[in-house]
Order: structure tokens, then C-alpha cells, then sequence
């Protein structure tokens, strides 16, 4: 196993599996049933796997309100983004304090079974501000939170049917699988990346500088939900592959699928972020610029000063910061303003906007902004969506 502790001390393992998991799938036909949004059917599996150590379910009122008000559970230990479970009131006549409920997905699947300790409301707007920043309703967060039900249901859960992984099954590795795939390749120092977006140069290069320092590489893109504009998870991990089968060393290089939702918390999300890929074995995590950002909520660095909140040695992993890079037409390379001396002017740079308007439209983004099998890829990703 990987050498770094789980977040908590102890990785989570709510998958039941055997006879317990038939004789639960028996009692759920007859038990009460609350309806998860996709991406609560997210956060049910990354409880479940140990993605989200050290929770062993949704959360209870007191450590809702310590989340919200202070990045910790109410033990103490640092937690920054509430993993939450609505019910709306039809369902909710049906529940009771004490005894389980099945937990279903849109489609009418039992994906679980819950505990129900506690059911609580909860000041929205409250959660937006300290959570998101913000009390917009324009920011996709917000959006979502101010959308859901108004009561919330705390509680122990238990796994019994995975959603199905399609077509990048061999990338769904749950933390425990990923721990020994490091300890097998012998990896005492791993850095973990973070995307829900195609990996262009500027990815590249402090994903390469990171991996001088470390022994080997985790690119753990996020496929759950995430906005309607953003490239899709089916087209971003055929990038990845072509990326890093073409440019990357494959014996320090690995591969896998982080299945929970984006919440576009910024600050609060790179703290769990990090929190997660500890859990997944990473000692190590990038953070770049405006990490897990949306608009204009957040500044450039904040998610990297959100840090600096806790004590040396409180999160077990080890988050290395970059800068804003860029490729520089006078040093012929890539660069940052830590590295580089020249004028802005030299700097090739481009939209995020901008790079999907000429993918769209079937061209190729300059060679210093991203290697040209990713675009290609990109663009017939698009073109297909498009068609769709």
C-alpha cells in the first residue's frame, strides 16, 4: 500500500458486497426512498470507496455547520466543502429518524441504503457565502444549492450498486487499488493532478516540473457533473490518453478517473482536492492558478493561500504551488514570471474561450498552446457533440 495515511488515519470502505449486500438489497424493496441528484449519487460511491475519507456518510447537522462555518468536521478535523444529501418533503413524510431508507438514483435504481440519525434544515445562503464566496446565483454553485431541497438528511451509508463506468472502465480505480498500484511500482512520492479540462502545455509543464521532484505522476481527471459549456468527460479522457501516450514517461505516469462532481468552489475546493488525492496515496498535489475557479469569483492565488490557514504537518499531503505559465516566443520555451524575463508582449497566450471557438471550428490552436494530437482529438470531440 501507499505509504501516506489516509485523511483521518483510516481509509473508508462502505462497499457491501456478498450476502450482506443481498439481504440489504431485500430489505430496501420494502424500506422508504430518498431520490439523489447524479451528483449525490457521485458523492455516495466516493464515500463508499474511501475517496472522502474519513466521512462514513452524508453529514449530520454538527459537522454540516463546522464544514460551513470552519473547514473542519466537528471533531476538528479539516474538511472544506459539505457533502450533503437533500430530501424533498413528499419523500421525506416517509422517513424516519433511527431507521434506514433506500437511496435511489433518478432511474429508480437502489444505489444504497442510509442510516437516517438526523434530518435538518439549513441556511442556504449562509453555505453560499462561506462555501462559494458568494451569494450570486449566476455561479453554478449557488445555482445548484439554491435549486435543491430544503431539508437534509445525515447518516451512515452503505454502497450497494455501482453506477455503470462505460467505456474508461480500466481508469476506475478506487483508493485502495490506486495505494497498491503505487507501493507495486514502488512510488514512495506521488504528486496528484487535478482537471476537468483538456491538459494543454501549460499543464504539461508543471505537471513535468512536479514529476523532477517526485516519483511518479497521478492525473486524476474529474469525469462526474460538471457545466453545461465544459468539454465532456468521454472526449477529455481520449485526450488524456493520446497525451500521455505520446509525451509522457509510462512507467511514472498513471492514469485514473476521479468519478465525483465539480462544485467550482475555488479556494474551498483545492483544500478538498488535495484532501482526496491524500486518500487516493498522493504526498503531493499541483495547484495552479485560479484551481477549481468559475468567472470572476476567486483571485488568481487564492487557492493557493487557502492554505496557509493550517498548522504545518494538518494535511498529511503536500500541495506545491505554480504560477501562471505560458510559452515565450524570446526564451523558445515554456515559462512563468518566475522564469521568464521578457515583456508580455512575447507571451503566447489564449482564452480558454477563445481555444474551444477554434476548436469548434475545426482549427488547430498553435503548437506552443497545446500538442496537436490533443487538438485533434478535441475537435472531433466537439464536432460529434455538436452533431448530438
Amino acid at each position: 500500500m501507499s505509504g501516506i495515511e489516509p485523511h483521518g488515519g483510516r481509509l473508508i470502505n462502505r462497499i457491501m458486497t456478498g450476502e450482506a449486500r443481498a439481504k440489504a438489497l431485500a430489505r430496501a424493496e420494502a424500506l422508504p426512498t430518498i431520490t439523489m441528484k447524479p451528483w449525490q449519487v457521485s458523492d455516495l460511491e466516493c464515500i463508499a470507496s474511501g475517496a472522502f475519507s474519513p466521512l462514513t456518510g452524508f453529514l449530520k447537522g454538527r459537522d454540516y455547520l463546522a464544514v460551513v462555518q470552519n473547514m473542519r468536521l466537528g471533531d476538528g478535523t479539516i474538511w472544506s466543502i459539505p457533502i450533503t444529501l437533500t430530501v424533498d418533503p413528499a419523500e421525506r413524510a416517509g422517513l424516519k429518524v433511527g431507521e434506514e431508507a433506500a437511496l435511489m438514483d433518478e432511474e429508480k435504481v437502489v444505489r444504497g441504503i442510509i442510516q437516517v440519525e438526523e434530518i435538518y434544515s439549513y441556511d442556504k445562503e449562509l453555505e453560499a457565502q462561506m462555501v462559494y464566496g458568494t451569494t450570486d446565483p449566476a455561479h453554478p454553485g449557488v445555482q445548484r444549492l439554491y435549486e435543491q431541497g430544503d431539508e437534509l438528511v445525515g447518516g451512515e451509508v452503505f454502497l450497494l450498486n455501482r453506477t455503470d463506468p462505460g467505456q474508461f472502465r480500466e481508469y476506475h480505480l478506487d483508493p485502495a487499488e490506486t495505494r497498491r498500484l503505487f507501493a507495486e511500482k514502488g512510488w514512495q512520492r506521488v504528486v496528484g493532478f487535478q482537471t476537468r479540462n483538456p491538459i494543454h502545455r501549460a499543464h504539461e509543464y508543471i505537471q513535468k516540473s512536479a514529476l523532477e521532484i517526485v516519483d511518479g505522476l497521478f492525473v486524476n481527471p474529474l469525469i462526474g457533473a460538471t457545466k453545461k459549456d465544459d468539454i465532456s468527460a468521454e472526449v477529455r479522457m481520449k485526450s488524456y490518453q493520446v497525451l500521455l501516450e505520446n509525451y509522457y514517461p509510462s512507467d511514472r505516469t498513471q492514469l485514473a478517473v476521479f468519478p465525483a462532481a465539480m462544485r467550482y468552489a475555488g479556494p474551498r475546493e483545492a483544500i478538498f482536492h488535495a484532501i482526496v488525492r491524500q486518500n487516493y496515496g498522493c504526498t503531493h498535489f499541483i495547484v495552479g492558478r485560479d484551481h477549481a475557479g468559475v468567472g470572476n469569483y476567486y483571485g488568481t492565488y487564492d487557492a493557493q493561500r487557502i492554505f496557509s490557514r493550517f498548522q504545518p504537518g494538518e494535511l498529511g499531503i503536500t500541495p506545491l504551488f505554480f504560477e501562471h505559465t505560458f510559452y515565450c516566443k524570446v526564451c523558445g520555451n515554456m515559462a512563468s514570471a518566475k522564469t521568464c524575463p521578457h515583456d508580455p508582449a512575447d507571451h503566447l497566450t489564449l482564452s480558454g474561450t477563445k481555444v474551444r471557438e477554434m476548436l469548434y471550428n475545426g482549427e488547430i490552436p498553435p503548437p506552443e498552446f497545446t500538442r496537436q494530437e490533443v487538438a485533434q482529438v478535441l475537435i472531433r470531440g466537439l464536432q460529434n457533440q455538436r452533431e448530438e
